[in-house]
């Protein structure tokens, strides 16, 4: 824990060194609050913002074509894979780039078959998405820092590394949100 704190003490130290707009400082303390509260290490925090980029590198490098259209979104170095791809040899490939990224421990490779989707989609999912986390706050049973909300095709994915109680509670509100069609549960369990 104390680990934890030193990374974030460190990091705010560090802002002022920062040349940029004020935006990047306040953004950045932002980051150092949400890192405090986080279950994660502040290493696993940064190992799974590489993983990200690494991935979205890997599969633009991989599709030039833009065959794909791919999200992937790391939680403890466990990865979803959210999307649409053209068939299923390519889904594999997607899950395999992934997969051969170092510190990926897991990949859910949720990607479908199919088009890509409208933009009228991609805003419903935005403000699923939205809805969900104002209601996990809303609750106050759970902290939002705990629990990573992605939706895809009005199916909510929730991550983190939460205790049973809480996922029990993390799935019920999303699962009673407005528009939410499914709730799939990527949790760790920590109890």
């Amino acid at each position: 824990m104390m680990k934890k704190y030193a990374w974030v003490a460190l990091l705010a130290a560090s802002l002022p060194l920062i040349h940029g707009c004020a935006a990047v400082v306040v953004g950045g303390a932002a980051t150092a609050v949400v890192v405090a509260d986080d279950r994660r290490t502040a290493g696993a925090v940064v190992e799974d913002q590489e993983i990200e980029l690494r991935s979205m590198n890997r599969l633009r490098e991989s599709f030039p074509e833009k065959t794909v259209s791919v999200s992937t979104i790391s939680y403890n170095r466990q990865v979803l894979l959210v999307g649409q791809v053209p068939d299923e040899a390519t889904r594999a490939r997607v899950a395999d780039t992934v997969k051969a990224i170092p510190g990926v421990n897991r990949v859910y490779n949720e990607t479908a078959i199919s088009g890509v989707a409208s933009y009228t989609s991609e805003a419903n999912d935005v403000a699923i998405t939205a809805k969900v986390k104002a209601r996990l706050v809303e609750d106050g049973n759970i902290s939002s820092n705990h629990v990573k909300v992605v939706t895809e095709a009005a199916v909510v994915y929730l991550m983190g590394l939460v205790r049973k109680e809480e996922g029990e509670l993390a799935g019920k509100i999303a699962a009673g949100t407005a528009g939410v069609t499914r709730v799939v549960k990527l949790f760790e369990y920590i109890d």
